[in-house]
């Protein structure tokens, strides 16, 4: 399967999150490998327990080397599917969190394709149950994940594009609204340094928030730093 023509969940798996077979419903899954789910909280409450933490890629491997007493294979692929796939782990993926071993290190960052394929599933899953548009708030978190990933636009757009048009859609307004905001931070900064001023008389001189003003400049140095 290609990764760039798949859907979020797909994509997860081809990147190493271990995923179930076809099941009848949600519900049914779950109930079907709890004794797992149960199992792996007891032994690894840090991971599956109140909090959900990105897992390392290859734990699955590791669980089954770890303790061939308690997991066979087949059973223990699908519930790390049903867990992996749940909105409490999804959105620690989102959130850019580390991904972390069994014994509860942070090993690895979560890669930014995974950041917005999470993103982009909490978003399908949240505006298919409420009729107000999610689309600003979901173009503001992908703002906010290009500029956590370090990236440069092309990069970024040839590691997580898809084959759906209106992510894509969505992801293109996203960083066109990036690029706006960061022309206009640029263009304070330009202002203020040809201003000769302090930030706090070049925000009184223009009736601004002398905190608005700090946190905009350096915005802009950082933005400009990681643009090409």
């Amino acid at each position: 399967m290609n990764p760039m023509t798949c859907t979020p969940s797909e994509t997860l798996a081809q990147a190493g999150e271990p995923t179930a077979p076809p099941a009848p419903s949600k519900r049914a899954a779950t109930r079907s490998v709890q004794p797992v789910l149960d199992q792996l909280f007891q032994l690894y409450p840090h991971l599956f327990g109140a909090e959900f933490l990105p897992l390392k890629l290859g734990i699955f491997q590791e669980l089954l080397a770890s303790h061939p007493e308690h997991f066979e294979r087949d059973t223990l692929k699908a519930a790390l599917g049903v867990h992996t796939r749940s909105t409490r782990y999804l959105q620690s993926v989102a959130a850019g969190k580390q991904r972390h071993d069994l014994q509860g290190t942070a090993v690895e960052p979560v890669a930014p394709e995974h950041v917005y394929l999470a993103m982009l599933e909490l978003f399908r899953r949240r505006q298919g149950r409420t009729a107000p548009d999610l689309r600003p708030q979901f173009r503001a978190q992908l703002r906010a994940a290009f500029e956590a990933s370090g990236l440069t636009r092309l990069d970024y757009l040839s590691r997580v594009q898809t084959n759906d048009a209106g992510a894509s859609a969505l992801l293109e307004e996203a960083l066109a609204e990036h690029d706006q905001l960061l022309a206009k931070q640029e263009a304070l900064r330009r202002a203020f340094e040809s201003s000769g001023k302090t930030p706090e008389e070049f925000a009184a001189m223009y009736g601004l928030n002398r905190r608005d003003v700090t946190a905009a400049l350096a915005r802009s140095k950082n933005l400009a730093q990681q643009s090409p």
